[in-house]
């Protein structure tokens, strides 16, 4: 069985960014300010977005796995105190995380 290829066209159309504000003119090597601050923000903080969210979704799931247990050990079953440990622990270390990766006004 042979399959048919089909040749696309490669083109590239440059898309506008809204957020690249860049001068045009005589300095046209020059990016407005408030863009080049956010870059060199990016720069010292790489990937900071995605990162923050991953350290608040693993918050977030030990405190769910926390609370789950707490309704178990409050009905009367009986919970595994390594299993708690483990949930505090995360909830612990991740909430910590999200903390120390927070906005600092001097940086």
């Amino acid at each position: 069985m042979k399959l048919a290829l089909t040749r696309l066209p490669h083109r590239l159309v440059p898309l506008p960014c809204p957020t690249a504000r860049l001068k045009m003119g005589p300095n046209s090597d020059q990016i407005d300010p408030a863009l080049r601050a956010r870059l060199l923000q990016e720069v010292r903080t790489p990937w900071r977005g995605l990162r923050r969210g991953l350290w608040l979704a693993l918050a977030a799931s030990g405190a769910v796995g926390l609370a789950t247990m707490a309704m178990r050990a409050a009905s009367g079953a009986e919970v595994a105190s390594a299993d708690l440990l483990i949930q505090v622990g995360a909830l612990g270390l991740f909430g910590s995380l999200l903390w120390l990766d927070r906005n600092r006004a001097g940086s």
